[in-house]
């Protein structure tokens, strides 16, 4: 069984983050994608919505689609978010693929127990705007000791990002065409990432 893993904010889930799980199940032959919201990002400030409302929207963008997988485990497990214990608390037998963009990648040494996270699962990096596809040099030591590859998810890179989606929807200006139709209405109807009251 492969399992591709994509992990982040989700905050809100918008359209690069489904295209990106989508091109990664079928070019890398996954058999399943499970998107993992973080519960606290120990690299990021504090996330715009709670836990429960960036489950229920990323339930409400994947429904209807095969092979999408909803996996709360850093969410129950709260706290600070760390990529290698969410590794080390998935089944064994499976071979997993962490799916991550260029702009990540950059950083990715920076990460906790990084040498361990790509002991347990293959490195699999798609383009982001404005990045290039850089290796870093202690990266490629590792996979090379491992006798592993980075793959690639061969994407065109989309434009979209969660906070200039907040940023927008503050603004209460237009967010069509960046988040999917359902996941917008269930913004409205909850009030979610409005300006604060003067």
């Amino acid at each position: 069984m492969r399992i591709g893993l994509l992990g982040g904010s989700f905050d809100p889930v918008h359209l690069a983050h489904i295209t990106l799980a989508r091109t990664a199940l079928d070019t890398l032959a996954l058999d399943e994608v499970q998107l993992i919201p973080a519960a606290n990002p120990w690299q990021r400030p504090p996330l715009a919505a709670s836990p429960e409302h960036r489950l229920a929207m990323l339930d409400i963008a994947v429904r209807g689609l095969p092979s999408m997988r909803i996996n709360p485990a850093e969410i129950l497990r709260g706290g600070r978010t760390y990529t290698i214990d969410t590794l080390e608390q998935l089944a064994q037998g499976p071979e997993y693929y962490w799916i991550l963009g260029t702009d990540q990648l950059a950083n990715f040494c920076s990460w906790h127990r990084w040498g361990d996270i790509v002991r347990l699962a293959h490195i699999a990096v798609a383009l982001r705007p404005g990045t290039r596809l850089t290796i870093p040099a202690a990266l490629n030591d590792r996979l090379d000791s491992l006798g592993r590859k980075l793959e690639q998810v061969p994407m065109t890179p989309l434009d979209i990002s969660s906070t200039e989606i907040r940023a927008r929807l503050a603004a209460g200006q237009s967010v069509d065409g960046l988040i999917d139709v359902a996941v917008k209405q269930y913004i409205l109807e909850n009030r979610l990432y409005r300006a604060p009251a003067e």
